[in-house]
């Protein structure tokens, strides 16, 4: 089944990762749905929790998905003029490679980057053990 609207999937529990998000939707003209995982239909995206949990997801129209920077990258894409170079350049082979490492970085320490919260260290079953289930 056809998705329709492109979708970027991120941790709505994160503070870092909803500031992110919300540069997203106030600078970057992409067509996608920007959604955290905690409100999107995971079944219907053809995504997991584990998914979301590990990394941002990116679900295209089709239905192909990319996870972590491969997901940036094509948001980058669909957003059209400079934001479509940044993305071809975080495709490019060697940029892909270092794209990972430093994504990873980023997620593991994303609880003490701006806007970051000690919530956003937490897989998110202790989420859910101390702030109760949100969903």
């Amino acid at each position: 089944m056809e998705n329709v609207t492109p979708t970027f999937v991120y941790d709505g529990d994160c503070a870092f990762c909803t500031t992110c998000a919300e540069f997203i939707e106030r600078r970057i003209p992409t067509h996608a749905r920007v959604i955290p995982w905690q409100f999107a239909d995971l079944d219907g995206l053809g995504l997991t929790q584990e998914e979301c949990e590990e990394a941002v997801q990116w679900v295209a129209a089709d239905g192909a998905t990319a996870a972590g920077p491969d997901a940036i990258a094509l948001l980058l894409r669909d957003a059209g003029r400079a934001w479509q170079l940044a993305g071809g350049a975080l495709q490019l082979g060697p940029v892909r490679l270092a794209a990972w490492p430093a994504y990873r970085w980023v997620a593991d320490h994303r609880h003490l980057l701006p806007g970051g919260t000690a919530a956003c260290s937490l897989p998110q079953a202790q989420r859910d053990l101390l702030f109760g289930n949100q969903n």
